[in-house]
């Protein structure tokens, strides 16, 4: 797994739960879009948005933003904007039965804000023919830093602040 994802191998996926059962798929998926040819990839985060974005949120969600981020951050990815609006999607997302995932969900969100305040600094040149992968990235993290800064919802107003 190298450097990017290490981390990865620290998760307790099989005990963690997504959309349609348990997390220990997770890390493969990680991997795919990591590293994988651009069908692989785009496959690879569609199911990452159906399995762990969608409303609602899952335990196993707050555990694969750290990833996302570290993707996001990865020039080699080759959807980094797609990885930042995933972002954003958990971010809007929610689970009204479990509002202590919503929470650590969004909070893995917001802690990300400082790499999507670089990646949205430097946009790139245009390119003829359509917009640079990297404004593509730039318009995707400034989107995704305005909805960090003024993001509110009820599972993170309702709860006390972790740890207290």
């Amino acid at each position: 797994m190298g450097t990017v994802l290490g981390a990865m191998r620290n998760v307790r996926w099989h005990e963690l739960q997504h959309a349609y059962g348990s997390a220990s798929q997770v890390p493969g998926v990680l991997s795919r879009i990591a590293w994988g040819d651009a069908p692989t990839s785009d496959e690879a985060l569609s199911d990452l948005e159906r399995w762990i974005g969608t409303p609602p949120v899952f335990d196993s969600t707050a555990a694969t933003v750290p990833f996302l981020w570290e993707l996001a951050a990865t020039v080699t990815v080759r959807d980094r904007a797609g990885v930042l609006d995933l972002l954003a999607t958990i971010l809007a997302a929610g689970n009204p039965e479990h509002p202590a995932w919503t929470r650590a969900a969004h909070e893995a969100v917001t802690a990300g804000r400082a790499t999507a305040a670089r990646l949205g600094a430097a946009p790139g040149p245009p390119e003829a023919g359509g917009p640079s992968p990297a404004r593509t990235v730039h318009t995707a993290a400034t989107a995704l830093l305005a909805a960090i800064d003024r993001h509110t919802c009820p599972a993170c107003a309702g709860l006390p602040p972790r740890g207290a």
